[in-house]
């Protein structure tokens, strides 16, 4: 009746033990890829939005979009929603949204040594020992990340963490599971009532936290007994009309008996809380070398709600859009290297769902017609009337959003 989580390494021998434990067990297996169809399915955000989460790398929008931060709640309510089945694996990152106080699951960490890792990932891959080094360093970072984020600790593989650590460089997969077995038949890992009470808090805390991330908060949220518990890290100028706000998303839940919210340990610190409006434009890169004028228009654009980061030239904003997918661009058109129609074209080429508004003030009436031609949104001068800009940047947006 119980559940059993395995976290690992990557190259660490881990999908022999699973298989083997899973063969002896009989027990069904639900993996990271399964909880992301799953979240993907009932939020509809794409599977590789949701895969984010668990990487290093945050969005340079994420600040104003919370992406990162609802595809995990989306994760926590797949995960919860698959946790009334008995005699369960679950293997991967998000076994570690699983709380502690649901006391029947075995927590497993499958860890090795790094110069075993970097052998194993020779031999799997067919690469060298430098670039099993470089994947390897680049799977710890993430999983150090997703660590952190989840647990707020630094150290991917604590042993306080988990209740077994196995390195399988030293143990070999029989042995281990052989191990895993017995742990598994302890009396302190069955069901009782109030693991099972557990379950159902975390369940509730779950929609909870998918109702607030789908109203564009980023809150935390618990549950005892049908309370829902919100916790508000980051500072606010109106604290009572927010957690009034929150309260009203909350109590429409079934099975919610009451609210309360408190402030957490990060509230005063100097980020600002924001709540994402999913109406405003939210990435917008604003491309320019003039960079007093484009960091002023950053500020400004911020000011009325609307999320935008900056690239000072053509190369670089290229980067970012392969990198970081805007929706909406402000494009100048007088740069050094890469110009500004030469960027157009090659967005308008490989990304050309993006809305891009020309902003010049050097442009001629030839400039407009082959911008426009490309497939331009909009073609301003500078100087441009913010009310004119801020109108012309939720047009394209719009256009954007219809288009999903």
């Amino acid at each position: 009746m119980s559940i059993i989580t395995f976290f690992s390494g990557s190259y660490c021998n881990d999908a022999a033990v699973l298989d083997k434990f899973m063969q002896k067990s009989g027990y069904p297996v639900v993996d990271d890829r399964m909880i992301m169809a799953e979240a993907s399915r009932a939020s509809g955000l794409s599977e590789k939005k949701i895969q984010g989460a668990f990487s290093a790398k945050t969005s340079i929008f994420n600040q104003f979009t919370h992406e990162k931060e609802r595809s995990i709640a989306h994760l926590r309510l797949a995960l919860a929603g698959m946790l009334d089945a008995d005699n369960l694996i679950i293997s991967g990152a998000s076994s570690l949204l699983i709380p502690k106080n649901i006391s029947h699951v075995l927590r497993v960490c499958l860890i090795a040594d790094m110069k075993s890792r970097i052998a194993n990932a020779q031999k799997q891959e067919q690469i060298s020992e430098k670039e099993a080094t470089v994947r390897i360093h680049k799977d710890d970072e993430n999983m150090a990340a997703w660590v952190n984020t989840i647990l707020g600790i630094n150290d991917p593989w604590a042993s306080s963490s988990y209740d077994i650590m196995i390195p399988t460089d030293k143990t070999g997969a029989d042995e281990s599971v052989q191990l895993i077995s017995q742990h598994s038949e302890s009396d302190v890992i069955q069901v009782t009532d109030a693991s099972k009470q557990a379950i159902s808090d975390f369940q509730l805390a779950t929609k909870a936290g998918e109702a607030l991330a789908n109203a564009g908060h980023n809150v935390t949220t618990d549950a005892k007994n049908g309370t829902i518990f919100i916790t508000i890290n980051k500072n606010v100028l109106m604290l009572a009309r927010l957690e009034e706000e929150l309260k009203q998303i909350v109590e429409k839940i079934p099975g919610v008996k009451g609210v309360e919210t408190s402030v957490g340990e990060n509230f005063y610190q100097p980020d600002i809380y924001r709540k994402y409006d999913f109406q405003m434009p939210s990435k917008i890169l604003l491309v320019d070398d003039e960079r007093e004028f484009v960091q002023t228009l950053s500020e400004r654009l911020i000011m009325r709600d609307m999320g935008s980061a900056v690239a000072y030239d053509g190369e670089s904003a290229l980067n970012m859009v392969n990198e970081e997918e805007p929706e909406v661009m402000i494009l100048d058109l007088k740069m050094p290297g890469i110009d500004g129609i030469e960027v157009l074209r090659k967005v308008k080429a490989s990304r050309p769902d993006i809305e891009v508004i020309i902003l010049t003030g050097h442009g001629s009436e030839a400039d407009r017609e082959i911008c426009m031609g490309l497939g331009a949104f909009a073609y301003l001068h500078k100087p441009v009337d913010i009310d004119l800009l801020s109108t012309t940047l939720k047009q394209a947006n719009e256009k954007v959003r219809n288009k999903k």
